[in-house]
């Protein structure tokens, strides 16, 4: 029995299927991860655009480490530096009135941009919340239960009250579902679980100009586009606006479980004592991890090397594309990039996987990349070519047996 195969056994045995693994990772540098029989992958997933500075980065791991010999704990009943030298860096990206709430994960904190939304509009009967369909925001029960896709509220109904779904990149979609109750429109800059679909700019002008005209909030989830994954510290700033408050986790700190909100100045003071909290929201520990995390990202300019590294693999995709028939399209914003397929892209990515690349399939027939932000030339071409000989061989073979029957893919988030 392989070392793989021991984990898998125990997994089967004590752990709830809700994931179905395939490979036993054990350890990471950089761009690449080592699983349990020692052989070696490029991880262009990056555990879902979370270690945005790399595996094992060097000054966030120092960080961790030194952190860990001061104080780990000591909950939101006291004062920590950290946390508070954490919430200037994260605002001085934004505006100089807003504040920060930490959490644990993407899920808490759109589940605290959905309370935030609705302390701000309850003393005048708002607490509706317009989000998109296919976008994602979660797995708890509201944030399921604002993302716009089906598959993942199912088995759960009855799902709770005020969440409506509009068409991403449709502003009259979105201006239909206004009414007396609408207190805030949710949106993705880029969706990442609905296909790595970029959001246009007049729809996002337009749905600023509704929030504008309507009295409500506008709110962005940053979890997976945020923190230079689209080649800009959140993805909003793509386009000429300003949200109300925007959520934070997966990157923030590159691996250690961190979320936060930040809200702008008319939300920065709606939550008062009493009215939310997290026992492990911005420990020392998690704060610390996140600080240095953001460090690298300023120090080594992340952003933009993200919009240059982001061009390079999006061209060299389009190249594919140009040179395969079941490739049809590359979309994207900086190193968040998809590769459209005619057909499911599960039975490419596990094939892909067997010869040493990870990336994510995602709404069914797009492979998504979403490599470190430090990825160099030299493993984006490496992916490339891994993935320009496997096409090549799926392209000279029989189609029906080079992408067989598969099962609903299991959830990536």
């Amino acid at each position: 029995m392989s070392n793989t195969e021991a984990i898998a056994e125990k997994y089967a045995k004590f752990v709830m299927p809700t994931y179905a693994p395939k490979i036993a990772l054990v350890k990471g540098k950089g761009t690449k991860v080592w699983d349990a029989d020692g052989k070696v992958y490029l991880d262009f997933s990056a555990g879902i655009s979370v270690v945005n500075v790399g595996h094992c980065n060097a000054v966030v791991t120092d960080a961790i480490q030194r952190q860990a010999e001061k104080l780990v704990h000591a909950s939101n009943l006291y004062y920590t530096e950290n946390q508070a030298l954490l919430a200037e860096k994260i605002v001085s990206h934004f505006t100089p009135d807003a504040k920060c709430f930490f959490a644990n994960s993407g899920a808490e904190a759109n589940e605290g941009l959905i309370k935030l939304a609705r302390l701000w509009g309850h003393d005048t009967g708002r607490y509706e919340v317009i989000s998109m369909k296919q976008s994602f925001h979660g797995r708890t029960l509201a944030t399921a239960a604002a993302t716009g896709q089906e598959k993942i509220q199912k088995g759960f109904e009855p799902m709770p009250e005020g969440f409506v779904h509009a068409e991403y990149n449709n502003v009259e979609s979105v201006k239909s579902c206004i009414g007396a109750k609408t207190v805030a429109i949710l949106v993705e800059a880029v969706q990442g679980e609905g296909g790595v679909v970029v959001a246009e700019p007049e729809f996002m002008l337009g749905v600023k100009a509704l929030c504008d005209e309507h009295n409500l909030l506008l709110l962005c989830d940053e979890v997976q586009c945020g923190l230079g994954r689209t080649g800009y510290w959140f993805g909003w700033q793509a386009y000429n606006v300003q949200p109300d408050a925007f959520s934070l986790a997966k990157s923030l700190g590159n691996g250690y479980p961190i979320g936060a909100v930040v809200a702008g100045p008319k939300l920065a003071n709606v939550f008062q004592p009493g009215k939310h909290a997290s026992t492990f929201g911005g420990t020392p520990l998690a704060c610390a991890a996140a600080l240095a995390t953001l460090t690298v990202i300023e120090n080594s300019s992340l952003t933009g090397r993200a919009r240059m590294k982001g061009s390079e693999l999006s061209d060299g995709l389009r190249k594919l594309v140009e040179k395969y028939e079941h490739a049809t399209a590359v979309r994207g914003r900086g190193l968040m990039v998809g590769l459209v397929l005619d057909q499911d892209a599960k039975p490419l990515t596990e094939r892909l996987m067997e010869e040493g690349l990870l990336c994510i399939p995602t709404a069914g027939n797009v492979v998504r990349f979403l490599p470190p932000l430090t990825v160099s030339d030299d493993e984006i071409g490496e992916a490339l070519e891994i993935l320009d000989d496997w096409l090549a061989e799926w392209h000279g073979g029989d189609g029906a047996e080079a992408t067989p029957a598969i099962e609903e893919p299991a959830a990536q988030e």
